[in-house]
């Protein structure tokens, strides 16, 4: 079981989340158009504390184009996390992303608002190579980061309906990952909110961490 956790403030955080076996570390990378966006500068530090084991991801909730190839010029991420609603940022788009950067893994965010959402996640099926999906809300421009939970009935369809990895969000933590595996069968989890500190700093809390990526892997079947 994959497990992915957002969002990596400091080189630190990300070399203790690599260590306690955290697969995709993830960073929120743009132009301060969104809260709590790392300049890339800053999200390059990171990025170079992350362990070997583990995955660097450059989240990205702009749906401009110029941004993100700036982005993947400059940062190199092991993954680009493409979090733009999916009505700014078309399968097109992405399509053509992939073939200027076909080194590259490309996750996109799927909003799992109800059925018409399977039909979103089948459009990126063989375009994106993997998918996220979280919860949305109403005219929001980017996808996710509410910390509420959403139908894991829609995500085990999108999970039956497509060929590519998928990955769940949406008010993951270590209360409430095993049932939601249990319940979707995804290749990983996503934990962003219910993982940071109480106080909020938006740092992660290692502790919940720890007991996320225990319980997460304790579910392999």
């Amino acid at each position: 079981m994959l497990v992915q956790i957002y969002e990596i403030s400091s080189p630190e955080e990300a070399s203790a989340l690599g260590d306690l076996g955290v697969d995709h570390i993830g960073v929120l990378v743009g132009d301060s158009s969104f809260p709590r966006e790392r300049p890339i500068d800053h999200a390059r530090l990171i990025f170079s504390a992350i362990p070997s084991t583990s995955k660097s991801s450059a989240l990205v909730l702009s749906s401009d184009v110029r941004l993100i190839e700036h982005v993947i010029s400059e940062l190199k991420p092991s993954i680009l996390h493409l979090g733009a609603s999916t009505d700014l940022l078309t399968p097109s788009t992405v399509r053509n992303l992939k073939k200027q950067c076909s080194y590259l893994t490309v996750m996109r965010s799927i909003p799992a608002v109800g059925d018409e959402s399977i039909v979103v996640a089948k459009s990126y099926d063989g375009i994106a190579d993997m998918l996220l999906l979280d919860s949305h809300g109403p005219g929001d421009i980017q996808i996710g980061a509410l910390g509420v939970i959403h139908s894991w009935e829609i995500d085990r369809k999108i999970v039956e309906s497509v060929r590519i990895p998928v990955i769940i969000a949406g008010g993951l933590g270590p209360d409430n990952v095993i049932d939601a595996i249990r319940e979707v069968q995804p290749t990983g989890v996503d934990s962003k909110t219910k993982t940071d500190k109480d106080d909020g700093s938006h740092m992660k809390d290692l502790q919940k961490v720890r007991r996320f990526v225990a319980r997460a892997k304790s579910r392999q079947e």
